[in-house]
């Protein structure tokens, strides 16, 4: 049985549909990187696994137990960091330490706090507010947050796409090193195919909306500890690197092409300059009409 395991999945909006027929399995310990364009249902997809959504059809599963909605065994990092500003960075943390062990001892509580603030190099900022800090540093205090009430399951929904190239890379390589130390469950959704290829043990693409679907998976048997500046050399990377990204431009062309043998083209005439200014819609041929005239 997997770990988390989504069945049939479907969800719109409205009458728009999101997604259509998701199927997607995933272990106990694996690291896996969903990726694709954006606005196409990635968050989407990711609310139905912290159970923030029901689906439309089919169903959620975690450890067997279907999902009807969040909670704890589920730690989700958003792209925006989420924190109060009128707590500290401590603060933050324990506020979400206090809600899930609520019979831990004071001193407990405020071990695991100070044990993954400094996990995440906060340490010297714990009393700081968020106001106080960059984008990188708020964001490693909602991932110290997430990893503080020991999630089964940590989701990732683009939680680096807003900062900048090197506050993203070192981010990146603590992602690994505390996926390494902790081996939970996660799941990455990013637009990032480099991304996904430095953190994942699998890779899956997300096809183009409306009603996208989940492709085939890629496995991404690269060494670990990874290295960015060993893999732009690596042979294999640079094979999985233009393998994932035929497959999306590959879904690209095939929705493109589908759209453009839908499209009809309005009858309509262009207007005659010669003629005055009149306040009419634009003409069509079945409205074109011959007049004799007979002159006296």
């Amino acid at each position: 049985m997997s770990f988390l395991e989504l069945r049939n999945v479907c969800k719109s909006h409205g009458s728009h549909c999101v997604l259509r027929d998701v199927n997607l399995s995933i272990e106990k310990g694996e690291f896996v990187a969903i990726v694709g364009y954006s606005g196409q249902g990635k968050t989407t997809l990711m609310s139905l696994m912290a159970g923030l959504l029901r689906p439309d059809s089919g169903e959620v599963l975690l450890e067997g137990r279907r999902i009807t909605g969040p909670g704890p065994d589920r730690g989700i990092v958003f792209q925006n960091y989420s924190l109060l500003p009128w707590l500290t960075v401590a603060e933050n943390i324990a506020l979400a330490v206090d809600q899930v062990f609520p019979s831990w001892t004071t001193q407990q509580r405020s071990d695991q706090v100070d044990r993954h603030i400094a996990m995440v190099k906060l340490t010297h900022a714990r009393d700081r507010l968020p106001r106080q800090l960059s984008g990188g540093m708020r964001q490693r205090v909602s991932v110290a947050r997430t990893l503080a009430i020991d999630p089964s399951i940590l989701l990732l929904d683009e939680p680096l796409s807003a900062l900048d190239a090197l506050t993203r890379g070192t981010l990146q390589d603590e992602i690994a090193q505390i996926w390494a130390e902790n081996q939970k469950t996660v799941v990455l959704i990013t637009n990032d195919v480099d991304e996904g290829l430095l953190l994942a043990d699998r890779i899956i693409p997300l096809t183009l909306g409306p009603g996208a679907q989940l492709g085939a998976p890629i496995t991404v048997d690269l060494p670990r500890p990874r290295d960015r500046k060993a893999l732009n050399h690596e042979p294999e990377f640079k094979r999985l690197r233009a393998h994932v990204t035929q497959q999306l431009l590959g879904h690209s062309l095939a929705r493109r092409s589908a759209v453009s043998r839908k499209l009809i083209l309005p009858e309509i005439l262009p207007e005659d300059l010669e003629l005055p200014r009149v306040s009419r819609p634009p003409r069509r041929p079945n409205e074109e009409k011959r007049e004799i005239i007979v002159s006296g």
